[in-house]
């Protein structure tokens, strides 16, 4: 067995993961550690890309599965959301190279501030739900499809939108918001890995050990979010997508 990197490399790609899989599981934005970390260490950006979705989806299905177990979501009850931002993930990813994204990159920024703000001021924010502006269904249909076919498309600040839109929309408290946001962030990861797959060569080896260290990160994370619920979820999404806006305008301008 060889791994894609030497084992110095390896070791701090699985400390990158393991805080990934941590931050992700509470706010998301763990790919503002994962790719970085993967390109420094060699990985061209496609591959990076493609490895950064197998190792997140083990995080992002940890994460799902502990808030499943303390009953914050029901995955039998919401396996036509994750199959639909399964499909659109994927949609995504194999349209990633046809279609013209570079004004929605150019426009991610301004949009990420935007949450962060939302999140930052709103007042009354917090755990309890509240009256939900579209119906299930409707929500179902529309929002998580096309966050989905976004996270294939593009992905930096897909847990972002799906967080606003449980919160905005669905009505969610924060911390049932988060929950929910894993399980869709798992669906998507796999969609997204199937696609890129079929046109790229993940990392395997390193991707799986990379997703062991996530798997931690995000139990620890998952529980600790739990605990604290609105109090530590709001801050720290605040926190990342700042930090997701400053790096695209860092990428942008250089």
């Amino acid at each position: 067995m060889t791994f894609e990197v030497t084992l110095d490399l390896l070791a701090l790609l699985v400390l990158a993961a393991f805080l990934a899989g941590f931050v992700d599981s509470i706010a998301g934005g763990g790919g503002l550690i994962a790719v970085p970390a993967l390109l420094l260490a060699g990985a061209d950006p496609v591959t990076a890309l493609a490895t950064n979705k197998l190792q997140g989806l083990f995080g992002a299905g940890a994460a799902a599965a502990s808030y499943a177990r303390a009953g914050h979501v029901n995955p039998a009850r919401h396996w036509r959301a994750a199959l639909l931002a399964f499909a659109g993930a994927a949609a995504g990813a194999l349209l990633a190279s046809a279609l013209p994204v570079g004004f929605i990159r150019a426009g991610l920024p301004v949009v990420l501030i935007a949450i962060a703000l939302f999140f930052a001021l709103k007042p009354g924010l917090d755990d309890v739900d509240r009256t939900a502006r579209l119906s299930p269904l409707v929500f179902t249909l529309t929002a998580v499809p096309v966050v989905g076919f976004y996270d294939g498309l593009i992905g930096p600040g897909a847990g972002s939108f799906y967080m606003l839109g449980f919160v905005t929309l669905a009505g969610f408290g924060v911390l049932r918001a988060t929950a929910h946001t894993k399980l869709l962030n798992f669906a998507s990861n796999v969609g997204g890995l199937v696609a890129f797959a079929a046109v790229a060569t993940p990392w395997w080896l390193t991707g799986f050990v990379m997703g062991a260290a996530q798997i931690a990160g995000a139990a620890l994370g998952s529980r600790l979010a739990m605990r604290r619920g609105a109090q530590l979820i709001k801050p720290l999404l605040v926190i990342t997508s700042l930090a997701l806006a400053l790096r695209l305008l860092w990428d942008a301008f250089t």
